[in-house]
């Protein structure tokens, strides 16, 4: 059964293309308007193992408040869509990882239970014109729109660039880790019997 999704999103403000393939390679073709984000997407998917094409025209003249939490918006639909029922899912994942001084750390479960801890203190959060604190409101979107609970924690940093490079290649491994299959389950991982 192949895993992927294609999202679609326009309104006043933004207009979204995303196409997700959870079963990929690592290969991407990412144009959101903001160099800095792209730049983070293209890492995500390389450390993820998933496919993901985006195009996005925002307002980013006015800010990039609301391209960033639209991505969110789009990237959950389509990791809901990609998991389809959920079956046969590992369900958890986490990952820590380095990015010289700065040390991410994120844990998933593919819940259907939308919540986002996010415990990132960055005091000076700008890297050229992208403040990383704009990634808070793009992971609470996308754990609303893939019905995800999640964690991320920055355990060490001040760099706002390295920081943001942690945060998503530790996402890329710990969703990687999570969806994938579990050859020893034939149903979706919960003793409920339902996500």
């Amino acid at each position: 059964m192949k895993r992927s999704a294609e999202v679609e999103r326009k309104t006043k403000e933004t207009d979204i293309q995303v196409t997700l393939n959870l079963d990929g390679g690592g290969l991407s073709s990412v144009d959101t308007g903001i160099p800095f984000l792209d730049h983070m997407f293209e890492l995500m998917v390389a450390h993820g193992f998933m496919d993901l094409n985006v195009r996005a025209k925002g307002d980013t003249e006015i800010d990039y408040h609301h391209t960033v939490e639209d991505l969110g918006i789009c990237l959950g639909k389509a990791i809901n869509q990609a998991l389809g029922e959920r079956k046969g899912i590992r369900r958890y994942g986490q990952a820590i990882i380095p990015m010289d001084e700065a040390l991410a750390q994120v844990v998933i479960d593919i819940s259907n239970r939308p919540y986002l801890s996010y415990k990132v203190p960055i005091k000076k959060g700008l890297t050229g014109k992208f403040d990383i604190r704009l990634l808070k409101d793009f992971f609470r979107a996308l754990v609303n729109y893939a019905g995800v609970t999640m964690h991320i924690e920055l355990l060490s940093g001040d760099d706002a660039h390295h920081s943001a490079e942690a945060i998503f290649k530790a996402f890329g491994r710990a969703f990687d880790q999570a969806c994938q299959r579990e050859e020893r389950l034939d149903g979706v991982p919960s003793t409920k019997g339902l996500l």
